[in-house]
């Protein structure tokens, strides 16, 4: 009997590992696949690429989710259905303090909720937050790189424009007293599929969590492609794979005495 294959991602159970990163662009997909053992790619249907390999000789995938929640949820869903339980964000953000600089790794501790569709799966008194475990190897990977970090909060917005022209939009002044008032309650950068991406993972009862690079210094952006930090960007990707090569062999340690 042929395997179930998912309507958006193109793939089945069997070419899917338990963990998963979730990259927003596909060129980022291609360059974290490089960092497994064998990766093969898997399929390429709409904004999702996916690669599988192997880290620690346990199978594992990427996928590209696209920009923004919809279609990011969209990816948990169906990867949740191949039976993924353990999956992290690598990618990019904009500093919204000055204790993140250009290039620095952001690893999030939780979301602000300025986005819709997390209420299509948990009511808003509800927090956007990662798996703690991970939070943990991920800051510890960090600090064994020797890569600068900031823990923090992240602001998950719907629209990239409103962000970064504000004052273009006829709700320009509430965005701004939000904006002013997450800022001042101490959040440290901004990206648009976090806060989806932990309330998904919460709804189904698996892990999640995020690692990225702040793309900017604080107040200091641009809608120039040529700013953005490409030669940095590896260090998000080098925490994260450490990190989860530590999550695989804490996993196989746990297995092995039950």
């Amino acid at each position: 009997m042929e395997e179930k294959r998912m309507m958006h991602l193109d793939i089945t159970k069997t070419q899917i590992g338990k963990y998963v990163f979730l990259p927003g662009s596909v060129e980022r997909a291609a360059k974290i696949a490089n960092y497994f053992d064998n990766p093969v790619k898997v399929a390429h249907k709409r904004e999702f690429l996916t690669y599988t390999g192997t880290l620690e000789g346990v199978p594992v995938s990427v996928t590209s989710t696209g920009i923004g929640g919809p279609s990011s949820a969209i990816a948990v869903e169906e990867l949740f259905q191949c039976e993924a339980h353990t999956m992290m964000r690598i990618g990019s953000c904009a500093s919204t303090s000055p204790k993140v600089k250009i290039g620095d790794v952001v690893i999030v501790n939780g979301a602000v909720r300025m986005e819709g569709t997390g209420i299509h799966y948990l009511p808003m008194e509800f927090p956007a937050v990662p798996d703690f475990q991970m939070v943990k190897e991920l800051e510890a990977a960090a600090i064994r790189l020797d890569i600068p970090y900031n823990i923090g909060v992240t602001i998950t917005k719907d629209s990239y424009y409103s962000e970064a022209s504000p004052e273009t939009k006829p709700v320009y002044y509430e965005l701004k007293n939000k904006w002013d008032s997450y800022e001042k309650g101490g959040a440290t950068n901004t990206s648009m599929e976090c806060s989806t991406l932990f309330l998904v993972a919460a709804s189904l009862g698996i892990r999640m969590s995020s690692v990225m690079i702040s793309a900017t210094n604080y107040k200091c952006y641009s809608n120039d492609d040529k700013d953005y930090p490409r030669e940095w960007e590896d260090r998000a990707i080098r925490v994260g794979i450490e990190a989860m090569r530590e999550i695989i062999k804490k996993d196989m340690e746990k297995s092995q005495t039950l």
